[in-house]
């Protein structure tokens, strides 16, 4: 398994029209996104990364919404991923697409996201199935350039025992989409349709819902007190002479 840490530059995306399929991977992100966002309540969300910025949030009832990113036109803050200008505890929703993916130090910015968490609050992120057939196509000697397969691809399970960690409720996680249809629409769709079954195991894109918990990892036993053990009444046996 290969270390979550880099020391090689990533090329980061900032806009879906990056990517290769970018307009359809965006697509089925924003259609589970969909679902998810009349549940949520709060008061701020953060949407980390330019991708997330450009996911469609408006019918949230989440109104304060802060989007970071350095050079997507949609932003509207600049800061660093590491180093969030906010206090702990400040955010209810945090939206992260596609980000994990192009960072060089995954844990340090999971960590970062779960300071300015709320208690209970709700992190969404998305990214790319290594075991799937768009992720594979990173063994193609042409395309480990190119974007998103030049990303790292984390599976969603290892990414699930990194939430484990800092004590996330994984609350949704599945994957879709087997293949990349744009030109043919209707024929992707009836051979997912078809293929339903292999979707958890090798679907391209994985949708995660976590929730922020507060209750212990170990919880804490009651100390019983024990009662004293019962020592058995002496006879006395008189024996005759």
């Amino acid at each position: 398994m290969k270390p979550a840490r880099s020391q090689r530059p990533l090329e980061y995306p900032y806009t879906w029209d990056q990517f290769a399929h970018g307009e359809w991977a965006c697509t089925h992100v924003q259609t589970r996104l969909d679902e998810w966002l009349p549940r949520l309540f709060g008061y701020h969300m953060l949407k980390l990364g330019g991708l997330s910025c450009e996911m469609v949030t408006g019918h949230c009832n989440i109104q304060h919404q802060v989007c970071i990113d350095k050079l997507n036109p949609l932003r509207n803050m600049e800061a660093e991923n590491y180093d969030l200008p906010f206090l702990d505890k400040a955010f209810d929703v945090c939206i992260l697409a596609n980000q994990l993916d192009y960072t060089d130090d995954p844990h340090r910015l999971l960590r970062e996201i779960d300071r300015v968490m709320i208690d209970d609050g709700y992190l969404i992120l998305s990214g790319v199935n290594p075991s799937s057939l768009m992720g594979i196509g990173r063994l193609i000697p042409w395309r480990k350039n190119q974007l998103p397969w030049n990303g790292r691809m984390f599976t969603p399970l290892r990414v699930r025992d990194w939430l484990g960690v800092l004590n996330y409720e994984i609350v949704e996680m599945s994957c879709f989409g087997l293949i990349p249809a744009t030109r043919h629409r209707t024929c992707g769709v009836w051979f997912e349709n078809a293929c339903s079954g292999l979707l958890p195991a090798i679907g391209s894109l994985y949708f995660i819902v976590a929730r922020k918990r507060t209750y212990p990892l170990k919880p804490i036993k009651p100390k019983w007190k024990l009662k004293k053990s019962l020592s058995p009444v002496s006879v006395n046996y008189r024996t005759g002479g």
